[in-house]
């Protein structure tokens, strides 16, 4: 599984794409966004990441890692917008789901900015127990247009905390790295189109999958040890004792 702890390695990338039979982008400068959501519940930490990856003009392969986040923030957490709790989006691959428009889409009072926003469906977990733990295994699935933009936190720099700039959203921790990911937007945009594709993988689901099929193999060498004594003993030549 990629580590967010390592050197960006598109080629493991791709291989983890073609994998879950995920679309890969190799026109040149047509974008792969990538969210690597990390393997914890702890809320209201940049403690994921999203890869940028694509092919330049000579068709070689060029990319960059961020640190984002991928989850709601405490805040938005224990004080949800919607009724049924804050969304966490689910993995998968979400196709020419975003355009670049402006974040938020009307003026809350804190200005607005071009960013990626939701233009089609997408899935998500709904936390609703209202707490500062992440909950996605509550089978809570809903589908539908939420607003879950890929966006900045703040207007510059860093933030070391979430708090209320994710309620679900994709978001960049660092702004001169979001400058830097629009640029290569409005590129793409000027040579396909104003559509772009994000696909989120979950460290947590894939660890889940990694346990049920390391029960799934001890379960089958078991009853495979056992059959093959059980065929032992059937087999073995019992001399009586007189």
């Amino acid at each position: 599984m990629i580590s967010a702890d390592k050197k960006l390695n598109i080629r493991g990338l791709i291989r983890q794409l073609k994998k879950k039979n995920y679309k890969v982008f190799e026109r040149p400068y047509e974008l792969n966004i990538v969210g690597i959501r990390a393997n914890t519940t702890e809320a209201d930490k940049f403690d994921d990441l999203i890869y940028v990856f694509w092919k330049d003009s000579k068709k070689r392969w060029q990319g960059k890692a961020y640190p984002a986040t991928t989850d709601p923030g405490t805040y938005w957490l224990k004080n949800p917008m919607h009724s049924k709790g804050s969304a966490i989006l689910k993995e998968g691959q979400y196709i020419d789901t975003w355009i670049k428009r402006l974040h938020p889409r009307t003026n809350k009072g804190y200005g607005q900015y071009m960013a990626l926003g939701e233009e089609k469906p997408v899935t998500v977990y709904r936390d609703y127990d209202r707490n500062a733990i992440l909950d996605f295994n509550n089978g809570n699935e809903h589908t539908g247009n939420f607003g879950i933009n890929i966006h900045r936190a703040s207007v510059n720099g860093d933030n070391k905390t979430i708090r209320k700039n994710s309620a679900g959203c994709q978001v960049f921790q660092n702004a001169n790295d979001f400058a830097e990911f629009m640029k290569m937007v409005d590129k793409q945009k000027d040579l396909y189109g104003n559509k772009f594709t994000y696909t989120l993988i979950d460290e947590r689901a894939y660890q889940r999958s990694l346990r049920r099929y390391g029960a799934y193999f001890l379960v089958s060498a078991m009853l495979i040890a056992g059959y093959v004594g059980f065929r032992t003993y059937r087999n073995k030549t019992i001399i009586p004792k007189f």
